[in-house]
């Protein structure tokens, strides 16, 4: 629960998430593979208790009197609903399909994203009392600001596949696909089939799923058409892993040149083969065409991009757009030129992913909260860190710190005999119990902190001799760079800023730290005898519309 709270959905996180978090990870500053934070995520999830309905937030009986309207069931929607029911707001949700989940839904293969954890996931939120429309399409915005609701939420995604215009591209059209369009219509079971010879136009996820998704309508030889070098895919590395495991091609340095058709029928495409030039630090500086090459095909698929669509907001509603036709909308509160509607998700700064829209829900949801109780949605509560000691006596600590030297665990698999049979069956199986024991022994425990209190050290030495990894150094003080020079590992990477103390009072030295190269195992405070060093866990406090209702409620006048 404490994963659900600020991730809403950890079973579908933990299966689809981009990882913004992973890269983050101290681990992988040590062997450049960071723990799998979102496979064990997934865990939890999947572990759970059968049961979890007394633990979801609780609804009051009695409404507050306000109504929020949200436009789409996607992640942003969802979470404005999961932030605002507690709160006693009358939620309704309007659905152009006739299920909810938004791209999670269409988007995202059910051999990735099993349907059963995504309605599961999706009816805690429902089940709070959430009032969800469904094949309801909302054509008009001025229709439904005139209903009554007290805010709206847009949330409408980024429904629109870019095109690409190319000659042959009318006359072939009946075999040439949107990447974005041709998966929903896989969902809901309108393409069940696809050739033999699939050409991949783009290499980002949508692009991946297109991919293995045509192996398992038929496909025999599918290949994703790479414009750039491997370096520049948009794709995430795991995507494109899972991809080539099932002997999809990826084909760099080709770029598009035309639709090939004969007697009105797509027959293969014709791209300029590339060369680039790159730079020192691998950006590229030129490219040239250096030749031609025909691909042939049974169906071409374009997934080189998604874009918003708002044909349903009029123009003189006092919502402002930009020069791309896409609404303005103020990065801290989410709230539109207009006040009372607000956006998220893909609908406000265009295609992200599902972590993110669960974010812009929780910001949305504050604001929204903030505005229907006449108060500014640009004050709100700040985060916070707490800190707490971890020392339980002299030498014991109430967490662990051995080194693990295991490597990442692989994620297990059905077999590639096996995952074909259907379109639903789930490819990645999760970590077993002992699996996740292991994978989580690998945490170097960025959550508990070192804290230095320059007034009781001595200048022992005792923690510089004992540190493992060398990021302690007593010495004099200086500039930057030239105190990098002096510490006792050169601190390289100039992008960890450096850790200096005041000066200490012996010798009037400093100690520095270079936070880069920790690895949190508390060696320092164990060995420190005057108690200089502690290790204190991180308590991260990230605002919700709940705080910021406990706030407002805090300032209001009590009756005696």
């Amino acid at each position: 629960m404490v994963n659900r709270h600020s991730n809403v959905f950890p079973g579908i996180l933990g299966r689809v998430c981009d990882r913004p978090c992973e890269p983050a990870c101290r681990r992988g500053r040590v062997e450049k593979k960071p723990v799998a934070i979102c496979r064990l995520k997934r865990v939890a999830a999947d572990e759970r208790d059968e049961d979890i309905s007394s633990r979801l937030p609780k609804i009051p009986r009695l409404k507050n009197g306000k109504k929020v309207a949200c436009i789409g069931a996607g992640a942003a929607s969802l979470t404005v609903a999961n932030d605002l029911m507690p709160l006693g707001y009358e939620v309704t949700i309007f659905e152009q399909y006739g299920e909810p989940g938004g791209l999670m839904r269409t988007n995202i293969p059910s051999f990735r994203l099993p349907h059963e954890v995504l309605n599961d996931e999706i009816q805690q939120i429902v089940g709070m009392g959430v009032d969800l429309k469904l094949n309801h399409p909302i054509r008009s915005l001025r229709e439904l600001l005139q209903q009554g609701f007290d805010a709206v939420f847009v949330g409408s995604g980024a429904p629109k596949g870019k095109e690409l215009k190319l000659p042959g591209r009318q006359e072939a059209a009946a075999n040439i696909h949107i990447g974005i369009a041709w998966l929903e219509s896989v969902a809901f079971g309108h393409v069940e089939k696809i050739g033999e010879r699939v050409l991949i136009i783009g290499v980002g996820n949508t692009a991946m799923d297109c991919c293995r998704t045509s192996l398992r309508l038929g496909a025999k030889s599918v290949k994703v058409m790479a414009r750039k070098p491997r370096g520049f895919f948009k794709a995430s590395e795991w995507e494109l892993e899972d991809a080539e495991e099932e002997s999809v091609e990826i084909v760099v340095n080709h770029s598009p040149k035309a639709f090939v058709h004969e007697n009105g029928r797509l027959a293969g495409m014709l791209f300029d083969k590339l060369e680039y030039d790159l730079d020192a630090s691998g950006r590229i500086v030129g490219e040239r065409v250096i030749g031609e090459a025909f691909l042939p095909a049974d169906d071409v698929i374009l997934a080189i991009g998604q874009e918003n669509a708002f044909p349903w907001i009029e123009r003189d509603l006092g919502i402002e757009f930009d020069k791309w036709d896409v609404p303005k909308v103020d990065t801290k509160t989410f709230q539109s030129t207009r006040p009372g509607v607000f956006f998220g998700g893909d609908a406000a700064f265009g295609p992200k992913n599902i972590i993110w829209a669960v974010e812009h829900g929780h910001q949305a949801a504050i604001s929204i909260h903030r505005h229907c109780q006449g108060e500014s949605v640009t004050e709100r509560l700040p985060p916070g860190v707490n800190l707490q000691s971890r020392k339980m006596g002299m030498h014991e600590w109430s967490y662990a710190n051995d080194y693990a030297p295991v490597e990442r665990r692989l994620m297990p698999h059905v077999s590639l005999k096996e995952r074909f049979k259907k379109l639903n069956i789930e490819v990645e199986l999760g970590f077993t119990a002992e699996q996740t024991a292991q994978e989580v022994q690998r945490c170097l425990n960025c959550d508990v902190q070192t804290v230095f209190d320059a007034k009781l050290c001595i200048e022992c030495d005792a923690c510089i001799d004992i540190c493992p990894v060398d990021c302690l150094t007593i010495t004099e003080n200086g500039e930057e760079a030239d105190l990098r020079s002096r510490l006792k590992a050169p601190a390289k990477n100039l992008t960890q800023p450096l850790y200096v103390s005041v000066p200490l009072k012996q010798t009037g030295r400093v100690m520095v730290k270079d936070e880069d190269i920790c690895v949190h195992c508390g060696l320092c405070a164990e060995r420190c005898p005057t108690a200089a060093w502690d290790m204190q866990k991180s308590f991260v406090h990230w605002p919700h519309a709940e705080d910021e209702g406990r706030a407002l409620e805090a300032l209001k006048p009590k009756i005696a």
